[in-house]
């Protein structure tokens, strides 16, 4: 069974994607799990270049097949903020809640009609050589909460409220969360690839 790294020493992330990728016949390991790792630099100025950058980095690194996304909220009355820079939006070693807190600061005027965001995952795979050989993108469009709701999740998930539903992703189950997030949405198009990838 192949061994894919996920680019990332988020265990919440990495607890996402193997219950994402529960079905896919490869064995999934963090940068956790490899000793003096560089961190790659992300220096793209979107989503999918963050991520192939991350993907070709760590590949020639371990010299593994590499998974790695990179995701975000948008919102609109932000003009698309804090977009590539959500997991430091409140500065570099911001924690959740204090990157939740200024999102909230900055939206404290802004009326519920006009508080849409989404959610979007960019996903690559690159081989050992640090090619990359799939990229897939993943949006959940929805709204911005007035206040942190649920403890499920992590990141901005308390604060956003999908469209169709009146509960945030900190409330919503983990079921309905892999069936309709960004992430899930990317990951759908990865078991594909990991289907041919172990044929």
């Amino acid at each position: 069974m192949p061994e894919i790294l996920i680019a990332t020493k988020n265990a919440n992330k990495t607890k996402e994607l193997k219950k994402l990728l529960l079905n896919s016949e490869v064995i999934l390991k963090d940068l956790n799990e490899i000793p003096n790792i560089c961190e790659a630099a992300e220096t793209g100025k979107t989503f999918v270049e963050n991520a192939v950058l991350k993907a070709k980095s760590y590949a020639l690194q371990t010299k593994m097949w590499t998974l790695a996304d990179d995701s975000g909220l948008e919102v609109e009355a932000l003009c698309g903020a804090p977009g590539i820079f959500s997991a430091r939006y409140a500065g570099k070693n911001a924690t959740d809640k204090e990157n939740v807190e200024k999102l909230l600061r900055e939206l404290k005027r802004v009326v519920d009609k006009q508080r849409q965001a989404k959610f979007v995952c960019a996903v690559t795979i690159s081989d050992e050589k640090g090619e990359v050989k799939f990229i897939a993108e993943g949006v959940c469009e929805g709204k911005i909460a007035v206040k942190p709701s649920g403890t499920s999740g992590f990141g901005y998930d308390p604060i956003f409220i999908p469209d169709g539903f009146e509960q945030t992703f900190g409330e919503l189950s983990v079921e309905t969360k892999q069936k309709i997030s960004h992430r899930a949405r990317a990951a759908a198009k990865i078991i594909r690839f990991f289907a041919d990838f172990t044929a």
